[in-house]
């Protein structure tokens, strides 16, 4: 450190004066420091002792090193970083105190900041320490160029970083979790818990509310009236829970083959409907007859079992079937009926009535 003062002192302009604040040049922060020791007669040795006492406090590390790489001064932080103490430290190079590797590092930057004579800042990673590197070459006379620099540790500050993401993470987990459980216990009021599509309550708000926005627009919707086939029968055969995960089925390709703004329900033990907005008749039929096959082809499992199960379907569609909610219910029961008349695992329009155009008056002779 004496040697680090003294080489700044040495190589001051000639005109420069130390006793003489009016001569000291405003941007050489050191001269000033140096003038104003003079003038309060402190001596140049007492205050390289004093500025090493403040450096050796400092929670940064503080070093100088001569021109081959041998530390001249560290405190008790600069020590730390490289895993010595000051005393041990104090007279070697990296090479000496540091694996091949960490005495690489620090002396890629001591090459770089030697090159460019002006303070040189990087970040280094140093036996598991984040750091932030400042050096600045310094002539040092007799001795060559030499360089003093500062540690600054941010391995706590990336620490407590990391846990603060990590501990927003989870607060983003838990954040969604109870949007999910909030979800969820708002759909208990409007789902059937078996199948997950909606139930007999949401079902008739939702067909309310599709007749009057589509008497309005004056736009079509489709109903469609589905029942199980045979589901006494399977509950004969295989039990009450094989007859469940049949409708679990048929519940999960409902909530597959719609859309948002449609609206699988269940309306029965074994009776499900769907309100298909904005769809015409041939759409529905097309939509409809999809699913149809789906549930023919789907192979269900249950304690080993293979079970199968196939769905009759009544469509009709307002306002070409029907412009009225008790006469559309009506039609898609009937095609309903129709269907399973049919022998089942079939999909029935029901039929448009025929509305004869009203006859123009003749004209009084």
């Amino acid at each position: 450190m004496n040697d680090l003062i003294a080489g700044f002192a040495r190589h001051r302009p000639p005109h420069a004066s130390m006793d003489d604040s009016a001569d000291t040049d405003p941007g050489d922060p050191l001269a000033q420091v140096l003038a104003q020791t003079r003038r309060s007669g402190l001596g140049l040795e007492a205050l390289v002792h004093l500025l090493q006492a403040a450096c050796e406090q400092l929670p940064t590390g503080v070093f100088v090193k001569d021109a081959q790489g041998r530390y001249l001064f560290v405190n008790a932080a600069a020590a730390a970083v490289l895993g010595h103490s000051v005393h041990d430290v104090v007279g070697h190079t990296d090479a000496e105190l540091l694996d091949a590797e960490a005495a690489a590092v620090l002396k890629e930057g001591d090459e770089a900041a030697r090159a460019q004579r002006l303070p040189l800042q990087r970040e280094e990673k140093l036996t598991s320490r984040a750091l932030v590197c400042t050096r600045m070459a310094v002539p040092l006379e007799g001795h060559g160029v030499g360089l003093a620099g500062l540690w600054l540790d941010f391995s706590e500050l990336r620490r407590t970083q990391d846990k603060l993401r990590h501990a927003l993470h989870l607060l983003e987990q838990q954040q969604r979790q109870n949007e999910d459980l909030r979800q969820e216990l708002r759909d208990q009021g409007v789902r059937d818990p078996l199948t997950g599509v909606y139930n007999q309550r949401h079902f008739d708000e939702q067909l309310r509310r599709e007749v009057d926005l589509s008497a309005r627009e004056h736009r079509e919707f489709a109903l469609v009236a589905i029942q199980v086939d045979d589901l006494e029968d399977l509950v004969a055969r295989h039990g009450r829970q094989a007859a469940d995960r049949c409708l679990q089925s048929l519940g999960q390709l409902l909530r597959g083959n719609t859309r948002a703004m449609d609206a699988p329900c269940r309306i029965g033990v074994d009776r499900f409907a769907v309100l298909l907005s904005g769809v015409g008749l041939a759409t529905a039929h097309a939509r409809m007859e999809g699913v149809r096959r789906q549930c023919e082809a789907q192979i269900v499992m249950h304690d080993g079992q293979d079970l199968r199960f196939t769905v009759s379907m009544g469509v009709a569609s307002f306002p070409h079937t029907s412009d009225d909610l008790p006469g559309l219910l009506r039609l898609a029961e009937q095609a309903l009926s129709e269907a399973r008349r049919r022998g089942g695992n079939g999909v029935v329009l029901a039929s448009i009535p025929f509305r004869p155009r009203p006859s123009a008056t003749a004209p009084a002779i």
